[in-house]
């Protein structure tokens, strides 16, 4: 990883602790408990050393500006960086939902069952939970520019791989083409808060993370409803192959573009942190940094473990959903394949809409428990809502409460992203996130098959008050998550210490010299 300029000179020349905290006024009303957090290791920085190019003589130079200015900046490209990382993570959403939305046809075409048609979905899940770990240790290790780039040229691969699978007796091919792509959400989908923390200021950092989410859903919603234009239900198996096979070429022609644009375009980090708790986590020595030890304090972390489990509750009852909603469609509105993949449509849109809601409402009001219990408790009743109408027989209606069941079931990602990192902070926001997601694809893989199996013997009612039953203990279990909102805590307290205390020669967080722009 890039080594991040945090100055190290006379006035910060030992590690901080507890013990040399400033004793100014302000800090002293801070929790003394923040001490702690503040020097725990962690991945993200890299400290100069004394020989480096910013020694001694530039420290001086530099002293009354960093006096008087914060060693902070957010900087245009931002916006940028996370476009490509929501186009990237979109583009892979869309082939996770490409099979399933038109389940029927392709188990027709490729003559196969309901459940091998259900694991070309499941595959990303299960892939996920084997490969999370290795990615995490290469986020640490090389950055999140790597871990993008190596996702996006995962994704190409896997797309035209399956380009040679349009003809009914290459199934394996496509499977093995999915499972290339399902490596390629190891490497994006969890890392909106990273990309977030990194790169955007605290009064946009969860707005950020948001929008980054946005892009997986985005794909989402694009794979309900581009796959049923494109591949129609015709019997002509010929007809039926160029048709699949067009979809196929579309979907390679986007991951190409978009690894080339990775390789020219996507950046680490900028040079100047967004926030000062991203400057206290980049001054953490590389040397005092385990990955092992940081995964260690995360799995001690009782408030953290609870939210891995009611995180894994929400998102593994989206994804059983996502992936079986054509089937439930099909149970009740016969011949509805285009409809099905425009509720699903709407489902994803109108979770867009909550995720990013949710974000800028976050942004402002900090209140990280209660919006995530409030949207966690709706999601529950918009499950139930959804169970009860789905088999009125009124198409308009299953519209309408699987839009509110999205908007709050699909809006609630992001809150869980933004409360992990900061029940965790200074903690890798890659290595919290990627906990959270190992545990929906568990949870995601057993509900999809449990759920699938009880619509075939019980119906679609048994099937979804399966899934509002582990939405209310995920609803009980998050009113018990103590809302320890370490990363905020350590904003105040770089604020409330304040540019006076650079003077004494002890800093709350680190100043960091002020560079060109990017």
């Amino acid at each position: 990883m890039p080594q991040n300029n945090t100055l190290k000179g006379n006035h910060a020349n030992s590690e901080l602790t507890g013990e040399e905290w400033p004793q100014s006024k302000a800090s002293k009303t801070i929790s003394q408990d923040l001490a702690s957090l503040q020097w725990r290791p962690g991945p993200l920085g890299r400290a100069i050393s004394s020989g480096s190019l910013l020694g001694t003589k530039a420290f001086h130079d530099d002293h009354a500006e960093l006096d008087t200015k914060p060693g902070t900046r957010v900087y245009h490209r931002r916006w940028l960086m996370l476009f490509l990382f929501s186009s990237v993570s979109a583009s892979n959403a869309f082939m996770w939902l490409q099979y399933d939305v038109i389940s029927n046809i392709f188990m027709n075409f490729y003559n196969i069952g309901s459940l091998a048609i259900d694991w070309l979905s499941m595959i990303y899940l299960l892939t996920y939970i084997p490969l999370i770990l290795p990615v995490l240790w290469l986020l640490d290790n090389r950055g999140i520019r790597d871990v993008v780039l190596v996702g996006s040229a995962f994704n190409c691969i896997g797309a035209w791989i399956k380009i040679g699978s349009a003809s009914p007796n290459m199934f394996p091919v496509t499977f093995f083409g999915q499972c290339v792509c399902s490596v390629a959400t190891v490497f994006v989908l969890g890392f909106p808060s990273y990309l977030a923390s990194v790169w955007f200021g605290e009064d946009e950092v969860s707005t950020a993370c948001s929008i980054g989410v946005l892009g997986n859903q985005l794909g989402i919603a694009i794979g309900f409803l581009v796959p049923p234009m494109l591949v129609p239900n015709v019997d002509d198996m010929d007809q039926l192959a160029h048709h699949i096979s067009i979809m196929f070429y579309i979907t390679a022609g986007v991951a190409t573009f978009l690894f080339i644009v990775v390789i020219f375009v996507f950046q680490e980090q900028p040079k100047l942190p967004p926030t000062q708790a991203q400057a206290t986590a980049r001054s953490i020595p590389p040397e005092q940094y385990s990955y092992t030890a940081s995964i260690r304090r995360l799995l001690h972390n009782r408030p953290f473990i609870l939210l891995i489990i009611t995180y894994g509750l929400n998102t593994g009852c989206f994804y059983a959903v996502s992936t079986l909603l054509n089937r439930m469609i099909i149970y009740h509105y016969p011949g509805e394949e285009v409809n099905a993949g425009k509720i699903g449509l709407t489902i994803v849109i109108a979770g867009m809409v909550g995720s990013l809601i949710c974000g800028i409402w976050l942004d402002r009001t900090k209140t990280y428990k209660q919006t995530t219990l409030a949207v966690y408790f709706m999601s529950l009743v918009g499950m139930i809502v959804y169970a009860a109408t789905l088999s009125l027989g009124h198409l308009w209606v299953v519209f309408i409460t699987a839009g509110a069941l999205g908007f709050f079931m699909t809006g609630y990602l992001p809150l869980g992203f933004e409360f992990a990192v900061e029940l965790t902070y200074p903690e890798s926001e890659g290595t919290s996130s990627g906990l959270l997601n190992c545990s929906a694809q568990v949870f995601g893989i057993i509900f999809t098959i449990c759920q699938g199996k009880i619509i075939d013997n019980f119906g679609t009612l048994a099937g979804n008050i399966f899934l509002c039953v582990f939405l209310l203990i995920g609803t009980i279990m998050t009113g018990f998550i103590k809302s320890d909102l370490r990363r905020q805590q350590a904003n105040l307290l770089a604020k409330a210490a304040g540019p006076s205390d650079c003077h004494s020669g002890s800093l709350a967080a680190p100043s960091v010299i002020k560079e060109a722009r990017l």
